[in-house]
Protein backbone atom coordinates (compact mmCIF):
# COMPACT_ATOMS: atom_id res chain seq x y z
CA UNK A 1 0.00 0.00 0.00
CA UNK A 2 2.89 2.75 0.62
CA UNK A 3 4.46 2.13 -2.21
CA UNK A 4 0.92 2.45 -4.50
CA UNK A 5 0.63 5.46 -2.68
CA UNK A 6 4.18 7.01 -3.16
CA UNK A 7 3.25 6.26 -6.79
CA UNK A 8 0.00 7.97 -6.91
CA UNK A 9 1.67 11.53 -4.99
CA UNK A 10 4.38 11.28 -7.72
CA UNK A 11 2.06 11.12 -10.61
CA UNK A 12 -0.02 13.70 -8.59
CA UNK A 13 3.15 16.21 -8.52
CA UNK A 14 3.74 15.58 -12.10
CA UNK A 15 0.39 16.21 -13.08
CA UNK A 16 0.10 19.46 -10.96
CA UNK A 17 3.54 20.63 -13.41
CA UNK A 18 1.69 20.31 -16.17
CA UNK A 19 -1.48 21.65 -15.22
CA UNK A 20 0.55 25.12 -14.74
CA UNK A 21 0.64 24.63 -18.94
CA UNK A 22 -3.09 24.42 -19.78
CA UNK A 23 -4.45 27.24 -22.31
CA UNK A 24 -0.60 28.10 -22.59
CA UNK A 25 2.27 27.75 -25.61
CA UNK A 26 5.27 25.63 -24.31
CA UNK A 27 8.31 27.75 -22.73
CA UNK A 28 11.33 27.36 -25.01
CA UNK A 29 14.64 26.56 -23.19
CA UNK A 30 16.75 29.63 -22.11
CA UNK A 31 20.38 29.71 -24.09
CA UNK A 32 21.52 31.36 -21.18
CA UNK A 33 23.79 28.34 -19.11
CA UNK A 34 24.12 26.44 -21.76
CA UNK A 35 27.78 24.91 -22.99
CA UNK A 36 26.75 26.72 -26.35
CA UNK A 37 26.50 30.07 -24.47
CA UNK A 38 29.18 29.38 -22.08
CA UNK A 39 31.61 28.27 -24.70
CA UNK A 40 30.82 31.96 -26.93
CA UNK A 41 31.39 34.11 -24.14
CA UNK A 42 34.63 31.94 -23.06
CA UNK A 43 38.20 33.46 -24.23
CA UNK A 44 39.83 31.64 -27.49
CA UNK A 45 42.23 28.70 -26.62
CA UNK A 46 45.87 29.97 -26.23
CA UNK A 47 47.16 27.69 -28.28
CA UNK A 48 44.74 28.98 -30.93
CA UNK A 49 45.06 33.01 -29.98
CA UNK A 50 49.28 32.15 -30.59
CA UNK A 51 49.01 30.02 -33.95
CA UNK A 52 46.97 33.36 -35.43
CA UNK A 53 49.56 35.81 -34.46
CA UNK A 54 52.29 33.68 -35.74
CA UNK A 55 50.57 33.34 -39.20
CA UNK A 56 49.46 37.15 -38.89
CA UNK A 57 53.81 38.02 -38.44
CA UNK A 58 54.53 35.39 -41.37
CA UNK A 59 52.37 36.45 -44.01
CA UNK A 60 52.21 39.92 -46.01
CA UNK A 61 48.37 39.62 -46.49
CA UNK A 62 46.34 40.05 -42.73
CA UNK A 63 45.22 36.37 -41.16
CA UNK A 64 42.28 37.91 -39.70
CA UNK A 65 38.93 36.17 -40.21
CA UNK A 66 37.68 39.74 -41.41
CA UNK A 67 40.19 40.24 -43.95
CA UNK A 68 39.81 39.03 -47.92
CA UNK A 69 42.17 36.02 -47.91
CA UNK A 70 41.09 35.30 -44.25
CA UNK A 71 39.68 31.78 -43.39
CA UNK A 72 36.45 31.99 -41.67
CA UNK A 73 36.29 28.22 -40.83
CA UNK A 74 34.92 27.29 -37.15
CA UNK A 75 38.43 25.63 -35.42
CA UNK A 76 38.37 27.21 -31.88
CA UNK A 77 35.92 27.76 -29.11
CA UNK A 78 33.40 29.50 -29.50
CA UNK A 79 33.23 29.22 -33.22
CA UNK A 80 29.93 28.57 -35.06
CA UNK A 81 29.30 26.71 -37.75
CA UNK A 82 26.64 24.83 -39.79
CA UNK A 83 25.21 21.01 -39.80
CA UNK A 84 23.70 19.85 -42.78
CA UNK A 85 21.37 16.72 -42.18
CA UNK A 86 20.31 14.85 -45.31
CA UNK A 87 18.91 11.19 -44.24
CA UNK A 88 17.46 9.02 -46.76
CA UNK A 89 18.35 5.75 -45.98
CA UNK A 90 16.13 2.72 -46.75
CA UNK A 91 16.75 -1.08 -45.38
CA UNK A 92 14.69 -4.12 -46.35
CA UNK A 93 15.41 -7.52 -44.82
CA UNK A 94 13.80 -10.82 -45.32
CA UNK A 95 14.36 -13.78 -44.07
CA UNK A 96 12.65 -17.73 -44.37
CA UNK A 97 13.61 -20.94 -42.75
CA UNK A 98 12.22 -24.38 -43.36
CA UNK A 99 13.10 -27.73 -41.54
CA UNK A 100 11.72 -31.32 -42.07
CA UNK A 101 12.64 -34.50 -40.29
CA UNK A 102 11.07 -38.19 -40.52
CA UNK A 103 12.40 -41.07 -39.23
CA UNK A 104 10.94 -44.74 -38.86
CA UNK A 105 12.39 -47.99 -36.89
CA UNK A 106 11.39 -51.38 -36.98
CA UNK A 107 12.76 -54.21 -35.02
CA UNK A 108 12.10 -58.14 -34.58
CA UNK A 109 13.65 -61.24 -33.82
CA UNK A 110 11.83 -63.94 -35.13
CA UNK A 111 14.66 -66.72 -34.28
CA UNK A 112 17.31 -66.55 -31.49
CA UNK A 113 18.11 -70.11 -29.86
CA UNK A 114 14.82 -70.83 -29.90
CA UNK A 115 13.95 -67.66 -27.25
CA UNK A 116 11.35 -65.69 -29.23
CA UNK A 117 9.28 -68.77 -29.50
CA UNK A 118 9.54 -69.47 -25.42
CA UNK A 119 8.62 -65.78 -25.39
CA UNK A 120 5.82 -65.91 -27.30
CA UNK A 121 3.79 -68.60 -25.50
CA UNK A 122 4.22 -65.99 -22.21
CA UNK A 123 2.73 -62.99 -24.36
CA UNK A 124 -0.84 -62.17 -24.66
CA UNK A 125 -3.26 -63.49 -28.07
CA UNK A 126 -1.55 -62.06 -31.19
CA UNK A 127 1.72 -60.74 -29.65
CA UNK A 128 4.97 -62.08 -31.14
CA UNK A 129 8.67 -61.34 -30.68
CA UNK A 130 8.75 -61.31 -34.91
CA UNK A 131 7.63 -57.87 -34.73
CA UNK A 132 9.17 -56.52 -31.45
CA UNK A 133 8.05 -52.92 -32.13
CA UNK A 134 8.15 -50.43 -34.42
CA UNK A 135 8.06 -46.64 -34.45
CA UNK A 136 7.59 -43.62 -36.50
CA UNK A 137 7.85 -39.57 -35.98
CA UNK A 138 8.17 -36.62 -38.23
CA UNK A 139 8.71 -32.94 -37.54
CA UNK A 140 8.18 -29.97 -39.57
CA UNK A 141 8.82 -26.21 -38.93
CA UNK A 142 8.71 -22.66 -40.96
CA UNK A 143 9.41 -19.52 -39.89
CA UNK A 144 9.32 -16.40 -42.32
CA UNK A 145 10.42 -12.86 -41.25
CA UNK A 146 11.09 -9.35 -42.78
CA UNK A 147 12.24 -5.83 -42.00
CA UNK A 148 11.10 -2.97 -44.04
CA UNK A 149 12.32 0.62 -42.87
CA UNK A 150 12.91 3.96 -44.67
CA UNK A 151 13.80 7.33 -43.34
CA UNK A 152 14.08 10.48 -44.87
CA UNK A 153 15.38 13.82 -43.36
CA UNK A 154 16.67 17.40 -44.36
CA UNK A 155 17.38 19.66 -41.76
CA UNK A 156 20.28 22.35 -41.27
CA UNK A 157 21.58 23.62 -37.96
CA UNK A 158 23.80 26.01 -36.24
CA UNK A 159 26.04 24.50 -33.93
CA UNK A 160 28.89 25.67 -31.84
CA UNK A 161 32.14 24.42 -30.81
CA UNK A 162 32.17 23.93 -27.52
CA UNK A 163 36.38 23.03 -27.48
CA UNK A 164 38.97 21.52 -29.21
CA UNK A 165 41.01 18.43 -28.28
CA UNK A 166 44.54 17.98 -27.74
CA UNK A 167 44.19 15.50 -31.01
CA UNK A 168 43.13 19.03 -33.12
CA UNK A 169 39.05 17.19 -32.96
CA UNK A 170 36.59 19.97 -32.45
CA UNK A 171 34.00 19.23 -30.25
CA UNK A 172 30.52 20.75 -31.22
CA UNK A 173 26.91 20.85 -29.97
CA UNK A 174 23.77 22.84 -31.68
CA UNK A 175 20.38 23.11 -30.54
CA UNK A 176 17.21 24.86 -32.15
CA UNK A 177 13.56 25.34 -31.29
CA UNK A 178 10.42 26.70 -33.50
CA UNK A 179 7.25 27.33 -31.72
CA UNK A 180 4.09 26.99 -33.95
CA UNK A 181 1.07 27.60 -32.57
CA UNK A 182 0.73 25.62 -29.07
CA UNK A 183 4.10 23.02 -30.30
CA UNK A 184 7.56 23.70 -29.94
CA UNK A 185 9.74 21.58 -32.66
CA UNK A 186 13.08 20.36 -31.07
CA UNK A 187 16.55 19.72 -32.90
CA UNK A 188 19.69 18.91 -31.09
CA UNK A 189 23.15 17.79 -32.42
CA UNK A 190 26.23 17.24 -30.98
CA UNK A 191 29.11 15.41 -31.99
CA UNK A 192 33.71 15.44 -33.12
CA UNK A 193 34.60 16.80 -36.33
CA UNK A 194 37.61 17.49 -37.75
CA UNK A 195 38.53 21.16 -38.85
CA UNK A 196 39.32 19.69 -42.01
CA UNK A 197 36.00 18.39 -42.98
CA UNK A 198 34.47 22.06 -42.42
CA UNK A 199 34.06 22.92 -46.40
CA UNK A 200 35.20 26.52 -47.11
CA UNK A 201 31.36 27.22 -47.02
CA UNK A 202 31.90 27.06 -43.14
CA UNK A 203 29.28 23.76 -43.11
CA UNK A 204 29.46 20.10 -42.50
CA UNK A 205 27.54 16.76 -43.45
CA UNK A 206 26.28 14.87 -40.93
CA UNK A 207 28.38 11.85 -41.48
CA UNK A 208 31.74 13.45 -41.14
CA UNK A 209 30.16 13.88 -37.33
CA UNK A 210 31.89 11.39 -35.41
CA UNK A 211 29.69 10.15 -32.10
CA UNK A 212 26.83 12.29 -33.78
CA UNK A 213 23.63 12.32 -31.52
CA UNK A 214 20.73 14.27 -33.48
CA UNK A 215 17.88 14.83 -31.69
CA UNK A 216 14.63 15.59 -33.44
CA UNK A 217 10.79 15.62 -31.86
CA UNK A 218 9.08 18.38 -30.28
CA UNK A 219 6.56 18.96 -27.23
CA UNK A 220 3.33 20.36 -26.70
CA UNK A 221 -0.35 19.99 -26.78
CA UNK A 222 -0.15 17.96 -30.34
CA UNK A 223 3.10 15.93 -28.95
CA UNK A 224 0.75 15.05 -25.29
CA UNK A 225 -2.02 13.55 -27.02
CA UNK A 226 -0.04 11.13 -29.15
CA UNK A 227 1.47 10.02 -26.09
CA UNK A 228 -0.21 7.28 -23.36
CA UNK A 229 -1.10 9.07 -19.69
CA UNK A 230 0.98 8.51 -16.79
CA UNK A 231 -1.53 5.68 -15.51
CA UNK A 232 -0.93 3.92 -18.67
CA UNK A 233 2.56 3.74 -18.86
CA UNK A 234 2.49 2.81 -15.25
CA UNK A 235 0.91 -0.23 -15.70
CA UNK A 236 2.28 -1.15 -19.15
CA UNK A 237 5.61 -1.52 -16.96
CA UNK A 238 4.22 -2.93 -13.99
CA UNK A 239 1.33 -5.26 -15.28
CA UNK A 240 2.80 -8.97 -16.07
CA UNK A 241 0.46 -9.66 -18.57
Amino acid sequence: MRSLLFVFMALSLAACGRLEQVGKAPDFNTVEGSDEFFAMNSPPLPEDALRQTRAQEASLWSGNRGSLLGDRRAATRGDILTVVIEIDDKAEISNTSGRSRKSSDKMGIPSMFGIPQRLDAQLPEGATMADAFETGSSSSYKGDGSVARKEKLTLRVAATVLDRLPNGVLRIQGSQEVRVNFEVRELIVTGFVRPEDVSQQNEITYDKIAGARISYGGRGQITDVQQPRYGQQVSDILLPF
